[in-house]
């Protein structure tokens, strides 16, 4: 093997492959601890914990039993996160959830998760972040509006959505520089958050009220209590962003392990930390009637600063958006590398050596969801999917402690770990279709079935027109993109 220096634009070392062929592209390494724990951290940390505090108390119905619903989705999560990091350590390869559950069960049930998630899941949750983001941008410019004009806020997301895609595309590195900006932005806002609740608190003016009632009025339904963890889970969502991009990560085995380590409980905290803040300065029913909750809480605490609060959850959206970027376009990625979707997905551009055709499709499928969007129905849409597809990937590791006892371990965690994250996958896939069913479960489900006929047709017996390998050469050609080789120590 051969390292040959590729300057482009200051970008890094490129990665090459010297055999009897021709050189081999590969995805550089640029990931290192810091950027991991902000990758994680970033992709967390979005508009969930300015927007689902609200949903969390109106499905528990108390402040008390919403906050435990807090904690618990931080301790899920973290449990969710170590699982993953031993996956990672047995499978180090990019493509997260899809890579796992392919080298266990196969080729089918891994097309059937890369169908859901480079059509649906990936693409929807850029969607929801940048509607969110679009929100908060345009509302400082409609002072007094009850309702945004959809048009602008879609117009808006749909530029943000571009935006990332181009500097995706131009550098892998100024795409996880961005993303430890906006972490460091998203930190810092958080911490102002908290530290100006207990001010409040310490000046006694906190309205402590509610936390001496903590569990008045706490909801016994077990399909309320799954919907509150649905809206609570999905602001922890992207603990698992670092097992997609594996393949981009310097001292894979290490620097996955320490940067669950560090970003998890960071953010379970600083979550917990906020939600306390808001109950000490606004009243239960301020929070239920309020459409911005963290804008509510700005205007009262930081008075001619509450502009910061929109610039905060701006910053927030826009860093999540694109971590979620980074991290689902190397999916679709690893999944036209093996076969699963069109060769052009699996090519990197010659010279920048980024997965352009993987960031162009994911991009195309979240505008086109725009159009339809809405945050709190696109939640509970994804929620349903990816705890179908968490539950599916931890199985993965129980079968491999079952089958592959021998299988070399850098790292393992105890078993009751990936036990509790299974049983608490069926529970979040089962209670709210059974409890409270819904449309949107049968389309999940019919979308699913589609797989079927897409697979054996496209997959297993390799229909391929002849216009889609032209249409594959023409656009190799035009984006100056080739195949690669897997990045595996």
């Amino acid at each position: 093997m051969e390292r040959s220096k590729e300057r482009d634009g200051g970008e890094g070392v490129a990665e090459q492959e010297l055999g009897s062929g021709p050189r081999g592209l590969k995805l550089r390494r640029e990931i290192g601890l810091w950027s991991a724990v902000s990758l994680i951290a970033g992709c967390m940390i979005g508009s969930g914990i300015f927007m689902t505090p609200q949903r969390v108390l109106i499905y528990m119905g108390s402040p008390g039993a919403s906050l435990v619903v807090w904690a618990a989705c931080g301790f899920l999560a973290t449990l969710g996160a170590l699982c993953y990091a031993e996956l990672g350590a047995l499978i180090p390869e990019s493509g997260g959830d899809y890579t796992y559950i392919l080298r266990t069960f196969g080729s089918l049930p891994g097309f059937l998760v890369i169908y859901t998630s480079v059509l649906v899941s990936r693409p929807a949750t850029i969607a929801a972040v940048s509607l969110s983001f679009a929100e908060y941008t345009v509302a400082p410019f409609y002072p007094g509006c009850s309702s945004l004009p959809k048009v602008v806020v879609k117009g808006v997301a749909a530029t943000g959505i571009l935006l990332l895609m181009l500097l995706n595309c131009w550098s892998a590195r100024l795409a996880t520089m961005l993303t430890n900006v906006c972490t460091m932005a998203k930190v810092l806002s958080l911490l102002i958050i908290v530290v100006g609740g207990f001010v409040v608190l310490g000046q006694g003016h906190g309205r402590t009220e509610a936390l001496l009632h903590a569990f008045h009025n706490t909801t016994h339904q077990a399909g309320h209590i799954s919907i509150a963890f649905y809206q609570g889970l999905w602001s922890f969502d992207g603990w698992n962003s670092l097992n997609f991009v594996m393949e981009e990560l310097r001292n894979p085995h290490q620097n996955l392990v320490w940067a669950v380590m560090i970003a998890m409980p960071l953010v379970t905290g600083l979550y917990i930390l906020v939600n306390i803040s808001y109950l000490l300065v606004l009243s239960p029913s301020e929070i239920l009637s309020s459409d911005a909750m963290a804008v509510s809480w700005g205007n009262r605490v930081l008075g001619a600063w509450a502009w910061l609060v929109p610039v905060a959850v701006v910053l927030s959206t826009f860093g999540s958006t694109n971590g979620v970027f980074f991290s689902g376009s190397r999916v679709c990625y690893v999944s036209g590398r093996e076969g699963h979707m069109p060769q052009l997905l699996s090519m990197v551009h010659v010279h920048r050596l980024t997965p352009a055709p993987a960031l162009m499709l994911t991009a195309a499928v979240a505008l086109v969801l725009i159009i339809p969007g809405n945050f709190s129905t696109i939640v509970n849409f994804l929620s349903l999917i990816t705890w179908l597809n968490y539950g599916t990937t931890i199985s993965c590791l129980l079968y491999l402690r079952m089958k592959e006892k021998n299988l070399p371990r850098p790292y393992k965690i105890p078993t009751f770990i990936p036990v509790i994250m299974l049983l608490v996958s069926v529970y979040l896939v089962l209670v709210p279709i059974v409890d409270n069913p819904q449309m949107e479960f049968l389309y999940i489900f019919l979308f699913l079935l589609s797989g079927f006929p897409v697979y054996f047709l496209f997959v297993y017996f390799r229909c391929q027109p002849k216009c889609l390998q032209m249409a594959t050469l023409h656009f190799q050609l035009l984006l100056e993109v080739a195949p690669t080789t897997k990045n595996v120590d």
